[in-house]
């Protein structure tokens, strides 16, 4: 009788056992995969135990069986698949003018039910955020028809050059008018601050931008008794009032 090649033999004994020898070739490979072994695996169950098979070629068995047994989804996570399509498409509907606790009643409002902090997580994973759109109200108002060439700018320096800082207490002052938005309208603030310590020393509040808002202001100021006695200079934008050389004639 003629002998049957090795090779051959092998691999009629291989098959008659059930094994896979081509596979078992390509584990040798430097470029296999965690796929390969798994397979591997998979073709020899039948003849090793697996936990012998993943310890011999150094594979986690759970990871063996999720291989094996692929799982969809989590609940958790579809749901937190439907909740970044709600904020994002709500995000998207509302101009980006929306932010998180906004987004949140609007959301639980239409009947899903999300908390704040999931809704700023989300947020933050899709890199959304707010447009803050601050309310603008003008508050400067400069006459073209009025008169002020004779009025001396007392604001410069030896060179001519602006210069807003004072060595002397109240003698030298700024102010200006701000607005603020409250639930029951706009408020204006008159301000009087000191050039030599940079301190309020006068302010005055009121629903409207008449002269009167501004003197109230300055007569905080003077009945605190913030002013020089002799000398004062009031800057504001687009007028200066020159008091000098006392305070009892100024309108406050």
């Amino acid at each position: 009788m003629g002998r049957t090649p090795g090779g051959v033999g092998r691999k009629r004994q291989a098959e008659g056992r059930g094994r896979v020898p081509g596979k078992s070739q390509r584990l040798l490979c430097r470029e296999a995969k965690v796929e390969d072994f798994y397979e591997f695996i998979e073709a020899e169950k039948a003849n090793h135990p697996v936990v012998w098979l993943c310890r011999a070629l150094k594979v986690s068995r759970a990871s063996f069986y999720r291989w094996r047994n692929p799982a969809g989804p989590s609940p958790r996570a579809l749901r937190h698949e439907e909740l970044v399509t709600a904020v994002t498409e709500l995000y998207t509907k509302e101009a980006g003018r929306a932010g998180r606790d906004q987004l949140t009643l609007l959301l639980n409002a239409a009947g899903t039910k999300v908390s704040a902090p999931t809704v700023g997580v989300i947020m933050r994973e899709n890199g959304l955020r707010a447009i803050r759109t601050q309310a603008w109200k003008r508050t400067t108002l400069q006459d073209p028809q009025a008169k002020t060439a004779h009025i001396e700018n007392h604001m410069l320096d030896d060179q001519g050059k602006r210069d807003f800082t004072s060595t002397v207490p109240g003698t030298r002052l700024v102010g200006d008018i701000t607005y603020l938005r409250t639930s029951e309208g706009w408020l204006y603030l008159a301000t009087v601050i000191d050039l030599f310590s940079g301190m309020v020393i006068g302010w005055s509040m009121a629903e409207h931008m008449r002269a009167s808002l501004c003197t109230a202001a300055l007569r905080m100021a003077r009945n605190h008794g913030y002013f020089d006695e002799h000398s004062v200079i009031f800057h504001s934008d687009y007028a200066e009032v020159i008091v000098k050389p006392r305070l009892g004639s100024l309108p406050l």
